[in-house]
């Protein structure tokens, strides 16, 4: 039901992986390369009171060792908006798995050995392992002196501070509509949700190579933003941003893990302590689970509303557990409070979000970025308040849904998606309306809409064609298996009116490709989309303005198509025209694009939202009572992609995402036993399997067509994972009559839902 807008799918990401020839940041490799390795702490809160490398450093086959005294005149300290978190432990250890040192040796082996011949001293210190231990008056206090800190300016109704509590970081705020609302209210509910703690799994791992000689820095790693790492870098080996310079392969696989400074300090220090050689560091996957995760959620929701299920106030109190550093934690703050009144309307809304601090692994960005946290507690409260008032959830939902064009909040983009007509496609699709009552079988629909595009997002692209009508396009958005340079090939030989396979991708570095602010927010499309369209518009403008001159022809009269220009019926060759001109040398014709979303003072970040990421979810389960075992029979998901640009591309993302959003709901937690992580490997960290799937797994990808974006495109990519758990959790309420409250929903956590039914049921 999708329509594509470039002429041919040329799906060249596919191919070159199919075939073998693509080419990871895991693939590279240097002359003369050493490789690294850390030592990791083995206690949740500690103090270091001694590091001794002597024997390691000794060690035949060890170039450098890295420990905090080699830190001198650098700037060790990363995290947006709060730097806390230094690439090699100081005085303090916060997590169990935090390094300590590290070694770059000849080899992995000989390096691994050296990490045995350090010998560090430790006095360990009280910890706090849980979100409500470490806000406890006696709990403490994981940073006694405050780190650095920035606080970016907001507009009306938004607010933020840091420490406002013990081991509270950050604190995100958003009000908005009168607040005497609430007396008008019929009936006033709160509940409260809590929401498991994923790991990104992505198969290629973390992984860098760094050449870092006296004068320069050059870095090839799996990053999704490469020219934000430069700056980063920049600042912490205190360089100039010109003298950093970073390389970018495909990505394995990324889901937000891959932000911020991950393998990139070490492996550039280790480089410089060699005396310039290249190190290597790449993590293992269970070494990946030490690095960073995705939030863990309380979140309290407290909604008001008419006699007759009117929405009128939402008050959301939400908790963050951003383990032991803050990383990326405020801005997912941000963005989970923002997000919490989710796709509804609402006369006053009051949120605050919380990002603790705890001594576990360090929460960063993750696929949904505070929308899965917001969504799953929003659904989910719509579907218990829609039970206390005997009214079916979906009419519920239409009741309250926001329409075509109306904005969610004051300064905010209106709504770019018929929200109904998407519920009632997914409705029709599983067969909502013509459900028979069976025993233990059930039906839930879920709604997610968040604001898309990031905030203040910039992208450049760059177009050139040669005298042949072959085409590079340079841009820096990084593919990661989402299919994004091939989206965008499509819409520079759409414009240009050639085939696809004349298009070449060049590779992303930051020394030679167009400025992008990063790979993330579902932005590919909808703002480097836009970039690289205006780019491929400027360059064919400068061909038909060529073309035009020299065959005397007005250029409104010229049509370029397959590198030639048409005219009154006539066709003009551009080869012979264009090597006549330059005397047979080579040329290039050149566009540049660039996009960025208008400023506004009226919008509660720097900008409106670029668009708006709609998606809709179906499921119908069995649930068998004496076990607690959920079987997922069918899945419908759904989402707006405004207008397809690959429709194999649109369909993967949906589809990967619901995927991931199944995990969520029925698999996915990293387990702790106080401080500890005990399923912190992928034999025992339990992903959806190939028979976990649905029988029947439907995507719709549909075209409303009212995208900022290229032709009238949207983003996709993050929106499909968000309603499935609240689809199935509602679909298990509608089995058996059990409300499920946390993640992930599984068999031990059913069954008591479905006892505590039975309980009440039987109370006189």
């Amino acid at each position: 039901m999708s329509t594509v807008v470039g002429r041919d799918d040329p799906r060249r990401d596919a191919l070159a992986k199919v075939t073998g020839r693509a080419r990871y940041g895991y693939d590279v490799s240097v002359a003369g390369m050493l490789h690294a390795k850390v030592l990791r702490s083995p206690h949740a809160h500690a103090r270091v009171v001694s590091i001794d490398a002597t024997k390691a450093e000794k060690l035949e086959g060890v170039h450098a060792v890295l420990t905090r005294g080699h830190l001198d005149g650098l700037d060790p300290m990363c995290g947006a908006y709060v730097r806390d978190q230094p690439f090699v432990a100081l005085d303090t250890v916060r997590y169990v798995g935090e390094v300590v040192a590290a070694v770059a040796a000849e080899d992995e082996h000989i390096a691994l050995a050296a990490l045995d011949l350090i010998d560090v001293e430790y006095e360990k210190l009280p910890d706090a392992s849980s979100v409500l231990d470490a806000r406890g008056d006696d709990a403490p206090e994981l940073f006694p002196t405050p780190p650095q800190a920035f606080i970016p300016r907001y507009g009306p109704g938004a607010s933020a501070a840091v420490r406002t509590a013990r081991n509270v970081s950050f604190e995100y705020r958003y009000t908005t509509g009168p607040i005497d609302v609430w007396h008008e209210c019929d009936h006033v509910f709160t509940d409260t949700f809590t929401f498991s703690r994923m790991q990104h799994m992505h198969l290629e791992p973390f992984v860098s190579v760094a050449v870092a000689p006296a004068d320069r820095v050059e870095v090839w790693t799996s990053t999704q933003e490469p020219f934000q790492l430069r700056q980063e870098l920049a600042r912490i080996f205190k360089v100039p941003e010109n003298t950093v310079q970073v390389h970018v392969e495909m990505l394995g696989g990324g889901f937000g893990a891959k932000t911020n400074c991950r393998t990139e300090p070490i492996a550039i220090r280790l480089s410089q302590l060699s005396g310039g050689r290249p190190v290597r560091y790449c993590l293992t996957t269970e070494e990946a689970f030490l690095t960073v995760s995705q939030h863990e959620a309380i979140l309290t929701l407290t909604t008001g509303l008419a006699a007759d299920g009117t929405f009128l106030a939402r008050k959301s109190e939400v908790l963050l557990n951003a383990g032991a550093y803050s990383d990326y934690s405020p801005l997912v703050a941000e963005k989970a409070g923002y997000r919490m009144p989710g796709a509804y309307r609402w006369r006053h809304i009051d949120t605050a979000c919380q990002t603790v601090m705890t001594n576990t692994v360090p929460a960063g960005a993750f696929r949904g970025f505070g929308g899965t946290q917001a969504t799953w507690a929003n659904e989910r409260q719509l579907d218990l308040i829609a039970a206390r008032l005997g009214m079916d959830p979906l009419k519920l939902r239409l009741k309250n849904v926001l329409d075509l064009g109306e904005r969610s909040v004051p300064g905010e983009t209106p709504l770019d998606s018929d929200l109904s007509l998407g519920l009632g496609l997914i409705a029709d699709a599983i067969g909502y309306h013509e459900r028979s009552l069976v025993a233990n079988r059930g039906m839930g629909i879920a709604l997610a809409c968040k604001d898309g595009g990031g905030m203040n997002k910039l992208s450049e692209a760059r177009v050139n064609i040669d005298t042949a009508g072959n085409v590079c396009l340079q841009s820096a958005l990084v593919e990661m298996g989402q299919g994004g340079h091939s989206a965008l090939i499509q819409i520079v030989a759409d414009v240009l009116r050639t085939d696809p396979s004349k298009v070449k991708y060049v590779s992303v570095d930051t020394d030679h490709s167009p400025y992008d602010s990063g790979t993330h927010s579902s932005s590919g499309i909808a703002v480097m989309g836009r970039a690289v369209q205006q780019a491929a518009e400027q360059a064919r403008h400068t061909v038909l303005d060529f073309a035009a001159k020299e065959l005397g022809i007005s250029p409104q009269e010229l049509e370029l198509r397959n590198w030639e220009v048409v005219a009154k019926g006539q066709v003009y060759s551009l080869t012979p025209l264009t090597r006549r001109v330059f005397g047979g040398r080579s040329y290039e014709f050149t566009g540049d694009g660039h996009y960025k979303p208008d400023s506004s003072a009226e919008s509660a970040f720097e900008t409106p939202c670029a668009f708006w990421e709609v998606a809709w979810a179906a499921a119908e389960v069995t649930v068998d009572p004496e076990t607690g075992r959920v079987e997922l029979l069918k899945l419908v998901i759904s989402g707006d992609a405004g207008k397809v640009i690959n429709a194999l591309g649109a369909r993967g993302q949906d589809e990967g995402a619901a995927v991931m959003g199944i995990g969520q709901a029925l698999f996915e937690e990293l387990r702790y036993e106080g401080s500890e992580l005990l399923n912190g490997e992928a034999l025992n960290y339990r992903l959806p399997m190939a028979d976990d799937l649905p029988r029947s797994f439907v995507s719709i990808t549909q075209e409303q067509g009212h995208g900022s974006g290229p032709f009238g495109s949207k983003g996709l990519g993050e929106g499909g994972m968000l309603p499935v758990p609240p689809a199935i959790a509602a679909a298990i309420a509608d089995a058996v009559g059990a409300q499920i409250t946390s993640l992930p929903m599984s068999p031990e956590r059913v069954l008591t839902a479905i006892e505590a039914v039975h309980e009440h049921d039987c109370e006189p």
